[in-house]
């Protein structure tokens, strides 16, 4: 299973969250044009420290782009988005990025040891440092003996678990994940799902994750997002955000029989299946 990393940031339980300075992500009127149409319209939110946020709505909807806006992949058409108060410009090391195609981010030729290594190439970490980094990552996604595999040896749920190693060897503050578990059986995904939610606790990592699964978005998150499917200029994208009030930690069984977690589900099941989204 996935495990924490030393040296820990605070636990979310443990951080007076409502301060202005928890804000790790705040989105002002963010808006992205491209192709001759609205991607994303004017939307607003802030993300806090320690923050799980799980981002849902219909495909076309501008799930994607708005991570791609927060990781500083693409670029707005207007409105800005900030991290700690300084405009986001560009990708940086604090903010990591997990694909949904596991198998087109990693690099075939390269072992798993040899992917990881990329994220500390980049950081420019010194030659001698690296094997270190890379067991200790490693350890966290309990791939340690696999280390000398390459990615088309690997299941997809290991792949995956390689993905998101490179992503903690950046150390980041940050993870947006991208449909990560979206093409793996259910099991596995169960599985990585509850690895994910203690790595990212124990971590205090701030998350922010599309998905397609209500229930996915609802067992993970701390806030749910939802997209509209037809944004215009009188229609934000962002059509709501909802707090899930269910205590950590949950369980794939006694967490999905809660009547919040139930009610949740049938809200914005109804929300999304009449069109309102």
């Amino acid at each position: 299973m996935l495990q924490a990393l030393a040296t820990p940031r605070p636990a979310p339980e443990a951080q007076a969250r409502s301060k202005p300075d928890d804000v790790v992500l705040q989105f002002d009127a963010l808006s992205v044009h491209l192709g001759g149409r609205d991607i994303l319209t004017p939307t607003s939110l802030s993300i806090r420290r320690g923050e799980f946020v799980c981002v849902i709505g219909p495909s076309g909807c501008g799930k994607t782009t708005l991570l791609r806006a927060a990781a500083g992949f693409v670029k707005p058409s207007s409105g800005v988005v900030r991290r700690h108060g300084r405009p986001v410009t560009g990708p940086c090391r604090e903010v990591a990025f997990v694909f949904q195609d596991y198998g087109r981010a990693l690099l075939p030729w390269r072992t798993v040891a040899g992917n990881i290594s990329l994220a500390l190439e980049a950081a420019g970490v010194e030659r001698s440092q690296r094997p270190a980094r890379i067991e200790q990552v490693l350890k966290t996604v309990n791939l340690l003996e696999h280390a000398e595999k390459f990615p088309g040896q690997l299941s997809g749920g290991m792949q995956q678990r390689v993905q998101i190693a490179r992503c903690l060897a950046q150390d980041p503050e940050v993870i947006m994940m991208d449909e990560p578990f979206g093409a793996l059986d259910a099991m596995t995904r169960e599985r990585l799902q509850d690895e994910l939610a203690q790595l990212v606790r124990e971590r205090g990592l701030t998350v922010m994750f599309v998905t397609h699964d209500l229930e996915e978005a609802i067992y993970l998150g701390d806030t749910v997002l939802a997209l509209r499917a037809r944004p215009g200029a009188d229609r934000p994208s962002l059509a709501r955000s909802i707090e899930v009030a269910i205590p950590r930690p949950r369980h794939q069984l006694a967490t999905r029989e809660h009547h919040e977690f139930l009610r949740l589900r049938r809200e914005l099941y109804a929300y999304l299946d009449h069109g309102q989204a």
